[in-house]
């Protein structure tokens, strides 16, 4: 059975560090305070996201058919890995107006209240 490095103490949530690095062929041990990846940190559905982003090259759409997912929601999702990873996450106007435009084309919105959306933005 495959064992998963947790990233947080399951006791107190701390930060884990690697102590020991050990190789099974020739047996040497490496001992040290060694920082966990960053991607450690991840869940797996964030994981499994990345992984789905990554197969469809960066392509936002291919990730929306392969998850059934929308715009907006894909752009949430790799925000908040952003996030974990570390990174400043630049909130955009952009996705809101995609959304009110999805409203639209799937008859949830009609020209006029999509209208007054756009202008409150």
């Amino acid at each position: 059975m495959r064992k998963v490095v947790i990233p947080k103490c399951p006791i107190c949530s701390s930060d884990l560090k690697v102590a020991k690095l050990y190789c099974h062929h020739c047996h040497t041990e490496i001992n040290g305070d060694f920082d966990l990846p960053d991607f450690t940190h991840l869940t797996p559905s964030q994981l499994q996201f990345i992984g789905v982003f990554l197969k469809n090259q960066g392509s936002i759409k291919g990730v929306e058919k392969d998850l059934n997912i929308s715009y907006p929601t894909v752009k949430k999702m790799l925000s908040e890995i952003l996030q974990v990873l570390g990174y400043e996450v630049v909130v955009e106007r952009t996705a809101d107006r995609s959304e009110i435009l999805d409203k639209i084309a799937r008859g949830e919105l009609t020209a006029d209240e999509a209208l007054e959306q756009l202008k409150n933005l």
